[in-house]
């Protein structure tokens, strides 16, 4: 069965420039496939497609969406134009609506950057399906999760759910940091990144799904919280009884946490998995 997992989109750029997070994603696709086989399908929710209720896009074939500005012109030109999966985003919408989430299924297509740019680096080829569903960023932490929960049972079916958003997303620092030369992390956000890994090892879900509160910072580290409510879907996703494991911790311009997760009973044989293919032979 498939793990859940959160993955860290940060600046558009990653889908262009080389980083610690970028060469993550390149290794992530094929130890996923070695280990768990290939992807049947990727169901993914972005903040950067939001609605007042969920939507599942039900296109045939999707195009990427530049839904950004003031990046340079070869990032515009790229492209990724992969198929998506109908009969899947029935299926995604059937099973919202029967655990009591009004999911409306929308017969559109385009893929937001937080979903293209990840999956280029995974995917270059474009040639998984992608189902896109649409974050309500009013939601509490424990209304993602029970999304995520409602679609666990696809895990068994080869359909890989990503919650794709940022660890840490504080764009007014990190625009106001852009053209310095940093070589320091912010303790700060070394502070939040340690404080989610030790409540995930210990499966401690009130404490995370009370992040607002209980973790360090989390204001200055979310100002608004739209990037970090894709981990309570993933998580949701793979259920409270494994721990999650940690699969990358990497910041960019000492301010934009880049960490990725799995979750649900595959994940420790994922994050094995990396570990060895992250060791030089």
């Amino acid at each position: 069965m498939m793990p859940s997992l959160f993955l860290s989109h940060g600046s558009p750029m990653i889908a262009l420039e080389p980083s610690p997070a970028a060469d993550f994603l390149v290794r992530l696709a094929p130890v996923i496939e070695r280990v768990h086989g290939r992807p049947r399908a990727v169901v993914i929710v972005s903040p950067h497609t939001s609605t007042r209720v969920p939507y599942v896009l039900s296109a045939p074939r999707h195009e990427a969406i530049h839904d950004f500005g003031g990046f340079p012109q070869a990032l515009f030109d790229l492209r990724y134009n992969p198929p998506g999966d109908p009969a899947l985003a029935a299926d995604v919408a059937q099973r919202l609506n029967a655990a009591g989430i009004a999911t409306q299924l929308a017969e559109a297509a385009g893929i937001d950057h937080g979903i293209w740019t990840l999956l280029r680096r995974m995917w270059p080829a474009a040639d998984v399906p992608v189902v896109p569903l649409s974050l309500v960023p009013n939601w509490r932490p424990a209304q993602q999760w029970a999304i995520g929960a409602a679609l666990a049972d696809l895990a068994q079916d080869d359909v890989l759910i990503i919650g794709s958003g940022s660890f840490t997303h504080n764009l007014g620092r990190f625009f106001g940091a852009r053209g310095e030369t940093r070589t320091a992390i912010e303790p700060d956000v070394v502070a939040f990144q340690q404080w989610v890994a030790e409540r995930a090892a210990a499966r401690d879900w009130p404490a995370l799904l009370d992040y607002r509160v209980q973790a360090p910072g989390a204001a200055l580290q979310h100002p608004t919280d739209e990037h970090w409510l894709p981990f309570y879907v993933a998580a949701g996703a793979g259920g409270e009884a494994t721990q999650p494991q940690r699969l990358h911790d990497s910041v960019d311009l000492g301010l934009l946490a880049m960490d990725g997760y799995a979750f649900g009973p595959a994940a420790s044989a994922l994050a094995e998995a990396l570990k060895k293919d992250s060791v030089p032979a």
